[in-house]
């Protein structure tokens, strides 16, 4: 019987020996994790380090700490190419703009001197590539600046109101473009908790695309859940062109004018803001949906501020 006792003893003894030890391996493992996690979290140099002596866990600290430092180092890398990617291309922008204001003002001179027909022809054929050439620089300066920016303050703000705004501000210019727009808003207020200039923002280049590559219709319908679809006739566009009207620089043989930035911005700013936008054509229509996710319930019913520029609507055919 003694030696069955101390049988039972020793298997004990190994099995609270097996118990401490994988509660070690446990507790290593956890270190491991969080310190990593935090590693990614926060722009830290600090290495991971383990309590447990266990050889095998420290091995793998040990080859983690390298991967991390490796991973460090090409992370400063890229953002100091990005940074200075970034600084490229304000400081080609900011330096394009200058020329490009002076040319403009010489032919604005220009103007007042009588010239032969021809000669006037050649200058408005000069005029409309400098503006084209002075748009295309803003947007791409506008670009760079927006991508370096951190994202904004946010407040409490009604889609319906700064969706009205953003409609009311580009009224003048669908109308000299034939473009009578069909728009259909809820009375009752949506409200979101958003950046208002990146929401401003968003609204006119998704509006201004529509005039670039419309037909000669344009509608915009929400919802009361605050979904947005913005569509009009595009024949010059597939399903695989309107796919990537997100990507920055793309652009369609109908937008040639374009840098093919505005979306890329409207995208980059709605994604920063936690909401979603995406594009599908259908049907010779492009529709362009923009959702935010719904973290204010509706307060109030539409009031004053929503009526603001309902006069500047009113000439619009409603769904």
């Amino acid at each position: 019987m003694t030696w069955l006792f101390c049988l039972c003893a020793a298997l004990f003894l190994i099995i609270l020996i097996l118990i401490f030890k994988i509660a070690a391996l446990h507790r290593a493992a956890d270190e491991i994790r969080q310190q990593v996690s935090l590693w990614f979290d926060s722009d830290t140099n600090t290495v991971i380090t383990l309590p447990c002596h266990d050889r095998h866990m420290r091995r793998l600290a040990s080859s983690l700490n390298k991967e991390l430092r490796r991973l460090r180092s090409i992370r400063l890398q890229f953002e100091q190419g990005d940074r200075e990617l970034k600084e490229s291309i304000t400081n080609i922008s900011h330096d394009l703009r200058t020329p490009l204001t002076a040319i403009l003002g010489y032919l604005d001179l220009l103007d007042y001197v009588e010239k032969p027909e021809q000669v006037e022809k050649y200058l408005s054929m000069i005029r409309n590539r400098s503006n084209v050439l002075r748009q295309q620089t803003e947007e791409l300066f506008g670009y760079s600046i927006v991508k370096s920016l951190p994202e904004g303050e946010t407040e409490l703000l009604s889609l319906n109101y700064i969706l009205e705004e953003s409609l009311a501000s580009s009224y003048g210019a669908m109308t000299a473009q034939g473009i009578i727009p069909k728009i259909s808003i809820p009375e009752q207020t949506v409200e979101r908790v958003l950046n208002r200039s990146s929401l401003v923002r968003i609204f006119g280049n998704i509006i201004g695309n529509a005039l670039k590559y419309s037909d000669g219709d344009f509608s915009v319908v929400m919802d009361p859940n605050g979904t947005i679809v913005f569509s009009n006739q595009a024949k010059g566009l597939t399903p695989v062109t309107a796919a990537r009207l997100f990507d920055r620089y793309y652009t369609v043989e109908s937008g040639r004018r374009s840098t093919g930035l505005g979306l890329s911005i409207a995208k980059l700013l709605t994604e920063r803001m936690g909401g979603e936008i995406s594009a599908h054509y259908r049907e010779g229509r492009l529709f362009i949906t923009l959702r935010f996710p719904k973290d204010i319930p509706f307060q109030k019913q539409s009031g004053s501020v929503q009526s603001k520029h309902a006069s500047a609507l009113k000439t619009s055919q409603r769904y």
